[in-house]
């Protein structure tokens, strides 16, 4: 019974049997997927019945795409629209007074009361008050393309020139001469002459630096100047304070032009032009350092471990690793394998030689406590201790003590004594006015700002895209209120480091630095898509904190409120003037008297062809207390500076821990965070190598 019941069971289950065989069923509509169906809500009941069905529901999708597509493009342009309302809206300042060269000017410098030009033919000096020609210096019929210049005090000036040819030379002036000291690279024979590739004088003028080049090496050259030297030798020689003899030459004229409210007033005045050099000689400057390239880092020739430690001085700094004991067979081994695992990527970018570095990038650093020194040696607050110095394509940020004698010989093999290792090349560097912070920028976009006085980097950070770094400058930072007195080389409390970052597509940024927390980057200014619209060049103004002169292509002078992105007011020139070279503007900004100067051309003038051709170059003065700057950014007072090598050494152990714990404030916030991390990434080769394994 019970198996025909099973039986009976059975013969009632139906049975699906394919009668075609398995395909993929045509589309429906019914088959479309609907858009968001697991979170699809909806908030008009009526839609339920107005929904629609396909393509219409794909071909609305794209419609309403494009029209958002649409609205951001619209907005983009408002935005514009509403900056560039912004920018009419600017303060408008117009040159207060205005003078003229003869020849075209190709750079400026202001020292003290007096403006320094470089000339097409010599050199020109102008007083900043009224802009009279002081004197002129035009011997050597040589074309000048740089200029330096430092107060010596007692009304001297010592001045580094480089001309067209690369000759570098040395000058000292007073009231209304030139003497020339010496000309640091001449020499008798031509083949053998180097090329000056940069000059740089130091503040008070202690030190000048020279980047030179041969024909088949560069190398860089520090002398130290003796300028208390030169005073006395001045002082104590009558003859000598005439320096070069002079002669009137009534055929040279230099128009002075006073504009206010571009009423033109001009003057002619005659210009005393040099004629040749007085007996009268200063002490020269003693050759301090000669620092080389690095040697490329090649095989080991020690015998043994003991012979390579013996070459090691003390173990207490990084060296530039010579000293290893790695063969050439094993780098010849390391680099086959490099190559056959990279060799697609290797073929596409080509083969790059080692060369040796043609040029470097150095700066004169304050006394820190980077540079550590005996108390044997007195440092002064404002005199140099230190250069910095990094190679192109080199890792490695070398730093070089001055604090040698004078009668030791200058060591051609010449070893650094720091060195920090970097990631990647070091490809810019910069220096803050107080020469308390160092900025690294390498080649992989990122950026290191360093607190030379507690060793210790503020932030180390990298540009979200890849951008190439053109220029790096610090801002000064409006300063916090205290009663303190300051000590040399500190900021006031709690000080935010400002770092103004060009780009060379013409973007800008701000990278800001607190001493406690977390830094951030901020983007000022977009790639313009209009290429006249870039930005060429950028300079800080120290007389207002967190402004910076911006120089576009279009021959635009704006100041910039790095804290709002904000232009502040536009330097106008006059309109029968342009901007002179705006890619490469000749300009120099004087703190102390707080103007702008500015060289303009004529508007028919605006081709090379016809700018090299000029007969005459027109230099602007804005003066940014006619443009009411001050009451936008009051300056800050001058404290007095107490100098951290006077005080003794409980405040001065007490400044250090200060610092310290001060530094300590934002690492406690982050440790947490790079705990984590650590833990995680180690937990993560756990797993791979548990991985390999099986």
């Amino acid at each position: 019974m019970a198996t025909d019941n099973i039986r009976g069971a059975g013969r009632k289950m139906p049975v699906y049997i394919r009668k075609h065989p398995l395909e993929i069923p045509p589309p429906s509509e019914k088959d479309w997927l609907k858009d968001d169906e697991e979170d699809f809500f909806l908030q008009d009941p009526d839609q339920m019945l107005d929904m629609l069905p396909q393509p219409f529901r794909m071909i609305n999708k794209l419609v309403m795409l494009v029209f958002e597509n649409a609205m951001e493009i619209i907005e983009r342009r408002e935005t514009l629209q509403e900056a560039q309302k912004v920018k009419v809206q600017a303060t408008k300042c117009f040159p207060t007074a205005e003078f003229q060269v003869t020849g075209r000017a190709n750079c400026l410098a202001v020292s003290g009361k007096y403006i320094f030009v470089g000339l097409s033919m010599g050199l020109a000096v102008f007083q900043v008050s009224d802009c009279k020609q002081v004197c002129a210096w035009d011997a050597a019929k040589t074309e000048v393309c740089a200029i330096h210049a430092s107060d010596l005090g007692n009304d001297h000036h010592v001045l580094l020139a480089v001309d067209e040819m690369g000759l570098v030379w040395l000058f000292c002036f007073h009231k209304d001469s030139f003497l020339l000291i010496k000309n640091l690279n001449e020499v008798e024979d031509i083949s053998k002459r180097s090329t000056c590739v940069e000059a740089v004088l130091s503040q008070g003028g202690d030190y000048a630096g020279v980047l030179l080049q041969g024909n088949t090496e560069a190398w860089l050259e520090i002398y130290r100047l003796p300028k208390d030297s030169w005073l006395k030798e001045r002082e104590n020689s009558p003859g000598s304070a005439a320096g070069l003899a002079f002669r009137e030459k009534r055929s040279s004229q230099a128009s002075v032009k006073s504009l206010e409210l571009y009423g033109e007033r001009s003057a002619e005045m005659e210009s005393p032009v040099s004629a040749n050099k007085a007996d009268a000689k200063l002490s020269p400057p003693v050759l301090l350092l000669k620092v080389k390239p690095p040697k490329p880092i090649t095989g080991s020739i020690f015998k043994s471990p003991l012979d390579a430690l013996m070459k090691v001085d003390d173990g207490s700094v990084f060296g530039l690793g010579h000293n290893h004991l790695i063969k050439d067979s094993q780098w010849e081994q390391q680099e086959a394998i490099f190559r056959s695992t990279y060799q697609e990527y290797l073929e596409a970018e080509g083969e790059s030689k080692d060369e040796i570095p043609r040029h470097a990038a150095f700066h004169f650093l304050l006394p820190s406590r980077i540079l550590q020194v005996g108390p044997e040696i007195k440092l002064q607050p404002a005199v140099p201790a230190g250069i910095s110095v990094h190679w192109d394509g080199s890792h490695n940020l070398c730093l070089y003590s001055l604090n040698r004698l004078l009668k030791e010989k200058v060591d051609a093999d010449l070893k650094p004594d720091v060195v920090w290792p970097c990631a990647a090349p070091i490809a810019f560097s910069a220096v803050s006015s107080c020469c308390r912070y160092l900025a690294l920028a390498c080649e992989d976009a990122t950026i290191t700002i360093w607190d030379k006085h507690l060793g210790y980097p503020l932030t180390v950070t990298a540009l979200l895209e890849e951008h190439v770094i053109r220029s790096m400058h610090f801002l000064q930072s409006a300063a916090a209120a205290s009663d303190q007195t300051p000590y040399a080389g500190t900021d006031p409390a709690y000080p935010v480091v400002q770092l103004l970052v060009l780009c060379t597509d013409g973007s800008l940024y701000l990278v800001r630095a607190p001493r406690a927390g977390k830094s951030s980057i901020t983007l000022l200014a977009h790639r313009p898509e209009d290429p006249k619209l870039a930005i060429s060049t950028v300079a800080p103004v120290l007389a207002f904190p967190s402004t910076a002169l911006v120089f576009s292509w279009d021959g635009t002078v704006s100041l910039m409120d790095t804290a709002t992105s904000h232009i502040i007011c536009y330097f106008n020139t006059p309109p029968s003037h342009a901007v002179a070279s705006p890619w490469q503007p000749v300009f120099t900004v004087d703190t102390a008297d707080q103007c702008l100067i500015l060289r303009g051309d004529k508007q028919q003038q605006a081709d090379e062809l016809a700018q090299n051709r000029a007969s005459h170059s027109s230099i602007f003065f804005f003066d940014f207390s006619s443009c009411r700057l001050k009451e936008s950014f009051p300056r800050e007072p001058n404290l007095p500076v107490k100098s951290l090598q006077d005080l003794p050494w409980i405040e001065r152990c007490n400044i250090f821990l200060h610092d310290w714990q001060q530094s300590l404030l934002g690492l406690r916030e982050q440790m947490p965070e790079c705990w984590s991390r650590l833990q995680a990434h180690a937990a993560a080769m756990d797993k791979e190598k548990e991985r390999e394994k099986k």
